[in-house]
């Protein structure tokens, strides 16, 4: 079985190439700009025409599209979130129509939750930003590319590797640099949002069972832990892992996502039907893992 997987040095790429190269029979291609690549695919520049042709080459059974951007402008946002997915349809209808196309979508596509309620794959979706948005336009590209392709719609992503622009890697880093100090004091925003955090091992193998899946799969699968969880539990626990003995000091203020998007939580039961999935890992295996996999990119 040939697979490419697009950003494959990313954060949720570098997890999913791992599981996918333990698998027998499996050649595993990864596509991306780093110099490291098997394939060399910027789907932020590149045309569909030109990726028609390095599909072709490779002749894929499965594509797992990894690649996406979290933060910069919307231009990037879009760029990257947006159009990356619909050339890669684009190109795969004329290259690999039969190939599978496993696209990582954003729980952040179904914009704010309602307390206790879990989100379902038929809900609203209302993003409030520009990331959930240009993630949502992504989604739409490849449900309604006519491709056999699933979206994976992840919750929060947690665990080893996690970089510094989300919110556990960032915690993460101010806690090492803060060390033991007891004067020491970390200023975060506001934490009294809830979110649905799922360890990032748990995404990849979600990603894997897809990729490898017989038969066709429903548009859209949520993959999160199924809980929601207080931010601010998730700052606590890390520290305690951490050791911290300063002082964390919460903004009274809030943050506009914060307060636009105050409770998010993924409704599973669908992944667990088609794929057989469900999350392995706790919320503490994550954050030890994270915290035990030292510096944060």
């Amino acid at each position: 079985m040939r697979i490419i997987v697009l950003g494959f040095t990313g954060y949720l790429g570098v997890h999913v190439v791992e599981r996918l190269r333990a698998l027998p029979g499996t050649l595993v291609l990864g596509g991306g700009r780093s110099p490291a690549a098997d394939l060399d695919v910027d789907l932020a520049r590149v045309s569909p025409e030109r990726l028609a042709k390095t599909l072709a080459a490779a002749a894929p059974d499965t594509v797992v599209n990894c690649a996406g951007a979290t933060g910069g402008d919307a231009v990037t946002l879009a760029e990257v979130n947006t159009r990356g997915p619909a050339v890669l349809c684009a190109a795969l209808r004329e290259a690999a129509p039969a190939a599978r196309l496993v696209h990582l979508g954003s729980a952040a596509e179904y914009g704010p939750g309602t307390p206790d309620i879990p989100v379902t794959e038929s809900a609203a979706t209302r993003p409030v930003g520009p990331y959930g948005a240009t993630k949502l336009a992504g989604t739409v590209a490849v449900t309604a590319s006519g491709l056999d392709a699933v979206v994976l719609r992840v919750g929060n992503p947690v665990g080893p590797g996690a970089p510094s622009t989300g919110l556990p890697g960032r915690i993460a880093t101010l806690l090492r640099e803060a060390g033991p100090d007891p004067e020491a004091v970390l200023r975060l925003g506001d934490l009294s949002a809830y979110r649905d955090f799922v360890d990032v091992r748990d995404v990849a193998r979600a990603a894997v069972l897809a990729a490898t899946a017989p038969g066709p799969l429903p548009p859209v699968l949520n993959v999160g832990a199924g809980q929601a969880v207080p931010v601010r539990d998730l700052v606590r626990n890390l520290a305690g892992l951490a050791g911290f003995r300063g002082r964390i000091e919460e903004s009274t203020a809030g943050s506009g996502r914060s307060a636009q998007v105050s409770w998010q939580c993924s409704d599973i039961t669908a992944a667990e039907e088609a794929l057989g999935w469900r999350p392995d890992h706790s919320l503490d295996d994550a954050l030890t893992a994270l915290w035990a996999g030292g510096r944060t990119p």
